[in-house]
Parts: C-alpha cells; structure tokens; sequence
C-alpha cells in the first residue's frame, strides 16, 4: 500500500448565495443538514407526572457506559413532555420496531392523544409507562439533567428491562421513518 502524496483536501461548503447552496458554516441549518444524512434508531420516551403518562419519539439515543448501564438523550425545554421528564425519577426507553411507524409518528406528533385507545400500555416498574410490542425497553432512574441550549441532555441509569421483542428496527433518516433493507 502506497501513502499518499498529498493530504486529501478539505472538504468545502458552497455559497448560500443560490439555489441548492450548502448551509453556512456553524449554522443551526448546517446541522441539521448533516444529521439528517445520519441514520438512527427510533425510540418512545415515557413517563409518569401528576397521575397521567407522557411520551414523546426521539432519535437521539445513545449507549453511554455499560458499567454502570447508562444512556441519554435529548430534549426540548418548550415540549410538552419536558415537565413530566423533567419532575420524573424514572424513565421509560422503548426501542421502535419497523411495524411500528404509526406508533413513532403519533408520539411525535404534537397535541396527539398519545396514551388514547389506540395505545397498547401498561404501568411497569417505578410506575413508568411501558409500551406494548416493542423491541426492547428499559425503565431508567434519571441520574443527570445537563443544560444544552434550549434543550436538556438527559443521563439515566437503566434498573429494568426486556430486549425480547420480535422483529427489526425502525430507523429515522432524511426526515421520515425508514426499516432496513436486506
């Protein structure tokens, strides 16, 4: 194997002066450009706050250690979970199957009757919402709330679960819901 000659180049970004234009640099649009280029998996996060279940999809999940078993994700201060999130100690993380569009789209969905009669729940440990025929779920003990902008990275330590769900993944690319292709 030859090295190269010459360091590759640095990639540029276009003017946004026309049509078709990349973003400007350091831009909220240059991000959000680029991430939805960046597939990723579909979850459900619940909770329980004054009496009545929460929810909302995110696709900001992340694995962060396995010892001790914690995750994250994100959140908006403006949506309308954020208070059931934020007064929570425990979490519900349900990983979306690609039967379960529907499911992903009613829970992004603002003013949506999320918990209405079309929803398959139950209360699971800690009284989390637990959602039926997922591929996998977690009930998680919040153990951080990191300010991010206008949003809060949440920090939790899951302390229940089941991965035994039937089926594949449901994933979020270019601004809608996609399953994996063989």
């Amino acid at each position: 194997m030859t090295a190269p000659t010459a360091p590759p180049a640095s990639p540029t970004v276009p003017s946004p002066d026309g049509p078709g234009r990349s973003p400007l640099p350091g831009s909220p649009e240059l991000l959000r450009s680029v991430f939805r280029r960046h597939a990723a998996g579909v979850a459900v996060i619940t909770a329980q706050s004054g009496g009545r279940p929460a929810g909302f999809t995110a696709t900001s999940l992340n694995s962060v250690s396995a010892d001790p078993p914690m995750l994250s994700f994100t959140i908006g201060t403006g949506a309308s979970s954020w208070p059931a999130v934020r007064d929570s100690d425990h979490l519900g993380v349900h990983i979306l199957g690609e039967h379960q569009q529907d499911l992903g789209g009613l829970f992004a969905r603002s003013g949506a009757d999320r918990f209405g009669p079309g929803t398959d729940w139950a209360p699971g440990p800690h009284g989390v919402p637990l959602l039926d025929g997922v591929l996998a779920w977690l009930v998680c003990r919040v153990v951080a709330r990191v300010p991010a902008g206008a949003h809060r990275v949440i920090i939790a330590e899951a302390v229940a679960g089941d991965p035994a769900g039937e089926g594949r993944p449901l994933l979020y690319h270019q601004g809608r819901f996609n399953a994996l292709r063989d």
